[in-house]
């Protein structure tokens, strides 16, 4: 990762860029991941596990975390691409594994599509297994 990016939690003149990554890196997401409603739910759910990374003043990658009581789980880690391949991803995901451990999280999940091999890789990579469970979702 570049020294001169910074990752910290986010703000409200981050909102912006946010979305533009999201949108780069998200095309076309369901109803229920509609970027605006998603910033403004995280902010008011542990606002301090909503992470950014800041490149000459751009939004350059991202990491929505949270903890329940129970588990840990890692939404949206978004980096650009003119940033990748170069250990911001591994940064925002340390910062968050750090971040949720200090708030006495056991273990993290995250879900991945199956076809999406280079994230699954990307993730093993950092230590993560592929368990064996279905997931299940219902929007409300």
């Amino acid at each position: 990762m570049d020294n001169s990016t910074e990752i910290r939690a986010y703000r409200e003149s981050d909102k912006e860029g946010v979305i533009r990554l999201w949108d780069l890196v998200f095309p076309g997401g369901a109803a229920w991941n509609n970027s605006e409603e998603v910033i403004s739910a995280k902010l008011s759910v542990q606002p301090e596990l909503f992470f950014v990374a800041v490149h000459d003043d751009r939004v350059v990658g991202t990491l929505v975390a949270g903890f329940d009581g129970v588990r840990g789980w890692v939404h949206r880690l978004a980096v650009s691409p003119d940033h990748r391949r170069g250990g911001l991803a591994s940064t925002l995901m340390r910062r968050a594994e750090s971040s949720l451990k200090d708030l006495g999280c056991p273990k993290l999940n995250l879900q991945v599509r199956v076809s999406n091999l280079d994230v699954l890789k990307f993730y093993e990579s950092l230590g993560y297994e592929v368990e064996q469970r279905a997931s299940l979702g219902k929007a409300l």
